[in-house]
């Protein structure tokens, strides 16, 4: 789930500091609309989910990762949220219906898909929708999983192996794949390690990015996204990326100005079509990191494919591709 290289995240100005700093200049939608980046990983961080217990991080966790005080003590609401994509000019996020865990055993969460889903109905051009799996739920969760892209209109599913104690490769992950596979969406899942993120419930890393290899092989029709770089074997993530063509990666979860040189040299060159952009927020804000990426100096058609254009393609979304990528 939610990592960082340290120093994790900035401080954010207080809510009293921002209001003394003037009124924003008008965002102009339209043109976010056509080149605003896509942020394929987004956890709902609103008040809600803290007052419900639903998140599945606790005070240590947040301390760590040097979450913002007011964020890890009450997070934002979504139209707080949609100022910071704004800000950042990020145009469309992909939010995830966690599923951490069994929920049957202490200190596992979910959101709801419900939740996500009403929030995408409410803001249909700025979020889309992820399920995220619960193997130990059988074919309850495959029917679930078809509701969520049926009638919800989700645009991917999403796994945690760690929270499961089941790697990439566990037999009990694998109907969920192949109804992916029948569904036409991506499959993303964090790989490489996982911090402690509850101190009541410690989990193993139990998903090394080469043991997507075997899925892939199998399944060679479904895409399978790579999320948290695979640090620290991001050289693995590469790997597979490279090796078979239904593999991606995304960044989310470090900021960019600590992803290691392989991967930003990877994503600006002969893997431009398979690195995307991402924050896991609220990890990494998104205002720090389309700042940090526009540093590393991407070339201008890598820079597109990275922040909008693969995941437009990834997950068939309704955005238009940012021209001239060449």
């Amino acid at each position: 789930m939610r990592l960082a290289s340290p120093p994790l995240n900035e401080k954010l100005p207080s809510k009293s500091a921002m209001d003394t700093q003037g009124p924003k200049p008008e965002v102009n939608l339209e043109e976010l609309r056509a080149t605003g980046a896509i942020d394929p990983v987004v956890n709902l961080s609103t008040p809600e989910i803290y007052e419900q217990g639903r998140s599945p991080t606790d005070n240590a966790f947040r301390k760590q990762i040097r979450q913002d005080a007011n964020v890890a003590s009450q997070g934002v609401t979504v139209d707080q949220y949609i100022e910071k994509m704004n800000d950042a000019g990020i145009w469309r996020s992909l939010l995830i219906a966690s599923r951490c865990g069994d929920t049957n055993v202490a200190h596992s969460t979910e959101v709801p898909y419900e939740m996500i889903h009403k929030v995408c109905q409410e803001h249909p051009e700025r979020f889309s929708g992820l399920a995220g799996l619960d193997p130990t739920k059988g074919m309850t969760g495959l029917r679930e999983l078809e509701v969520a892209v049926n009638d919800y209109g989700f645009v991917g599913a999403h796994f945690y192996p760690h929270w499961f104690a089941m790697p990439p490769d566990a037999p009990q992950i694998y109907p969920y794949y192949a109804k992916c596979c029948e569904l036409d969406i991506p499959i993303m899942m964090q790989v490489g390690q996982n911090l402690i993120y509850n101190r009541e419930r410690r989990l193993p890393s139990v998903a090394k990015p080469i043991l997507l290899d075997q899925v892939a092989i199998y399944f060679p029709e479904l895409k399978l996204i790579g999320i948290h770089l695979g640090t620290p074997w991001h050289n693995e993530m590469i790997a597979m990326c490279w090796k078979h063509e239904n593999v991606f990666m995304a960044g989310d979860a470090y900021a960019p100005k600590y992803w290691p040189q392989e991967v930003v040299h990877y994503a600006n060159t002969y893997g431009q079509d398979k690195f995307m952009f991402g924050t896991d927020w609220g990890v990494i804000d998104p205002v720090r990191a389309m700042r940090e990426v526009a540093e590393l100096g991407f070339r201008p058609g890598p820079h597109k494919k990275i922040l909008r254009n693969t995941a437009v393609r990834v997950f068939k979304l309704p955005d238009p591709i940012w021209a001239d990528e060449a």
